[in-house]
């Protein structure tokens, strides 16, 4: 069944048209797009070079021009439309740019989680492979604390890890009531996404 005939069926079921306020069909647009930001880090530049992404969508471009100026953020935009770029992208500026820096990513699933670790483990081996600029480059450690992770293994997470992908409740059962384990983490939190 394509899309077309399943909402065409939908439409003409009674019971199920009962519960629907209003239907409306939006007119596709084309996108919008900008240069990538000066401001970013030119080894993330060119890591994202690597992958393909020359320029962003608008709303990327604002979004991270508005995080690397020190503003909250919140998008919202339809799925694969890029918003996973508009918090990676400041977020890994900062941390490149700033070794004591921190950032924490909260997640409703742990498979969520899981994928945006492969994102980033593949970002940043795309970073370090650019081998632009001469300074040496601390690559942030990255690294899941969930209930999945080992009891043996958390406390080198805490310790080591500057970006750490969770949940809502591994933040309130295993991070917040043992916070003074955590001091170092927070003292350079930048970043909760």
């Amino acid at each position: 069944m394509s899309l077309h005939e399943l909402l065409a069926d939908l439409r003409g079921d009674a019971g199920f048209m009962a519960n629907v306020m209003t239907w409306q069909t939006l007119p596709a647009r084309p996108a919008q797009f900008a240069p990538m930001p000066d401001a970013l880090h030119p080894r993330l530049r060119a890591a994202l070079a690597t992958r393909g992404i020359t320029r962003l969508y608008s709303h990327q471009a604002d979004a991270i021009d508005a995080a690397l100026a020190g503003r909250d953020v919140v998008v919202v935009t339809p799925t694969a439309s890029g918003k996973t770029l508009c918090y990676n992208g400041p977020v890994l500026d900062s941390l490149l740019r700033d070794p004591d820096g921190r950032a924490l990513y909260l997640f409703p699933t742990k498979a969520l989680a899981q994928d945006q670790l492969a994102e980033l483990n593949g970002l940043l081996a795309a970073i370090d492979a650019t081998g632009v600029g001469d300074e040496p480059l601390d690559l942030p450690q990255v690294a899941t604390y969930d209930g999945d992770t080992p009891s043996a293994a958390r406390s080198q997470v805490r310790r080591e890890s500057r970006l750490i992908l969770s949940n809502p409740d591994m933040l309130h059962a295993g991070i917040l009531p043992y916070h003074t384990n955590w001091h170092a983490f927070f003292a350079g939190l930048r970043y909760v996404v």
